[in-house]
């Protein structure tokens, strides 16, 4: 079986997933698409990207062993290409090895590391290619990122043989009862900046704001929420004096459970949420016996309405999993 697979022979059908980053997304699909198209062609196989404003992005291979083996071949060397286009703008004097992600299965990983690491060492040096399984899984998947590095020969060898283990255990499991349904890893969209003018609320893509109707109808709701009778409004300026809106204050209560993703890791998103806004925000301890907590925004009418308005995108974007900030 080996034998037939690593000449092309056998005409089984496979599907391999790569995980990308947006620039080498961008060289496979080429100026208006023109790479792709010329990858799907020549090799035979399916070439499917996943749609989204994602900083990673899944890449799909399906076809025929040998058509699998020709995309991957192609990919490889325009990866090679890049590589060195790259370094005659740099002082760079050893070449870096191409370097592909596979998205795996994790009940197919132990049969690609084999007892004590003897399959992938035998694949290493078989190849010259360096592989490396990844321990933990992708987040949100029961799949994990085998990374292949080295020359594109080495690596389409290291493909093939990687096929080939894919193949005997698909082949070994037909029939028996699966140990559970996978979980492929979807990789989540990039935190897009928002802004909003004239009740509009726009995301930033690349250099275009886009209308984004969801996040509008929140925006609206939370101004429509946040009824603002600043003390002082009528008093004159006095001379010399800021005439900017006076501060106020503002109060939330958000459920424990919800908590979270307002912070963010490491107070990421609440810091993110307090620079966009100008708002100062203040999250209070959590009390014994309570499930919620006190969120404190001080700060101008329109700062205390644009921090409300994220902390509730926030809010939304995690309970639908829209995932738009």
């Amino acid at each position: 079986m080996e034998s037939k697979v690593s000449e092309g022979g056998l005409n089984v059908t496979l599907t391999i997933r790569l995980l990308m980053h947006g620039k080498e997304v961008g060289s496979i699909i080429g100026k208006k698409g023109e790479t792709v198209k010329k990858m799907r062609e020549e090799s035979g196989a399916r070439i499917n990207i996943s749609e989204g404003n994602c900083p990673e992005r899944i890449v799909t291979i399906t076809g025929p062993t040998d058509a699998i083996f020709k995309a991957f071949a192609m990919i490889a060397y325009k990866f090679e290409e890049d590589i060195i286009n790259s370094m005659s703008n740099s002082t760079a004097t050893s070449k870096p090895p191409v370097t592909l992600r596979l998205v795996v299965p994790a009940s197919q990983c132990g049969s690609l590391i084999g007892k004590g690491g003897s399959k992938i060492k035998e694949i290493r040096e078989s190849t010259g290619a360096q592989v490396q399984v990844a321990g933990d899984m992708l987040p949100n998947s029961t799949e994990r990122a085998v990374t292949i590095s080295g020359t594109p020969d080495a690596i389409i060898q290291c493909v093939k043989q990687i096929c080939v283990v894919m193949l005997e255990v698909q082949s070994v499991t037909i029939g028996s009862p699966p140990k559970g349904a996978t979980i492929p890893y979807r990789p989540k969209p990039a935190s897009t900046p928002v802004i909003f003018a004239g009740g509009q609320a726009y995301t930033i893509q690349g250099q275009y704001a886009i209308p984004h109707p969801d996040l509008t109808k929140l925006h609206q709701l939370a101004m429509q929420q946040t009824p603002f009778t600043p003390l002082g409004q009528t008093t004159p300026a006095f001379p010399g004096l800021d005439a900017s809106p006076p501060a106020s204050t503002h109060e939330l209560t958000i459920p424990n459970d919800l908590i979270g993703c307002i912070i963010g890791r490491q107070g990421t998103k609440i810091n993110e949420i307090r620079q966009m806004s100008g708002a100062q925000i203040k999250i209070a301890n959590a009390t014994e016996g309570s499930s919620e907590r006190q969120i404190t925004i001080t700060g101008t009418p329109a700062n205390i309405s644009l921090a409300q308005y994220l902390i509730n995108a926030r809010l939304t974007s995690e309970v639908t999993g829209m995932g738009a900030l």
